[in-house]
């Protein structure tokens, strides 16, 4: 479970998401913590040092960006845990580009139809 400190917003009670890839992050993070990837006061400081980050560097201060804090905290916590690699992370994201582009609008956009992906 998440630190209880963890700044989330919230409508109600529970977890709001503009988007269905912000729940997805945030299942994620949490399912990679209960399976012990890194622990609560890890993804804190994680995540808290990318807030800090953006906000120096001039980001959103209200909070629209949130959960493209917690992919940055994400992907830089694997990398430093030795888990994923930069180069790897950039190859993947490049890769999910050319299958948007290469997906006909109104389908799914699938990694398989990366134009460029290697089978095998």
């Amino acid at each position: 479970m998440l630190a209880g400190d963890t700044p989330i917003p919230r409508d109600g009670g529970g977890p709001v998401f503009a988007e269905p890839w912000q729940a997805m992050v945030f299942a994620l993070v949490v399912q990679l913590q209960e399976r012990g990837v890194f622990t609560a006061e890890e993804w804190a400081q994680a995540l808290g040092a990318e807030i800090r980050e953006a906000i120096a560097a001039g980001g959103c201060r209200d909070g629209s960006d949130y959960y493209e804090r917690w992919c940055d905290a994400l992907e830089h916590l694997l990398i430093a845990k030795g888990l994923a690699s930069h180069d790897g992370v950039d190859a993947l994201a490049a890769s999910w580009v050319r299958a948007a582009e290469a997906t006909p609008h109104g389908t799914p956009i699938r990694l398989e139809n990366d134009p460029q992906r290697r089978i095998g």
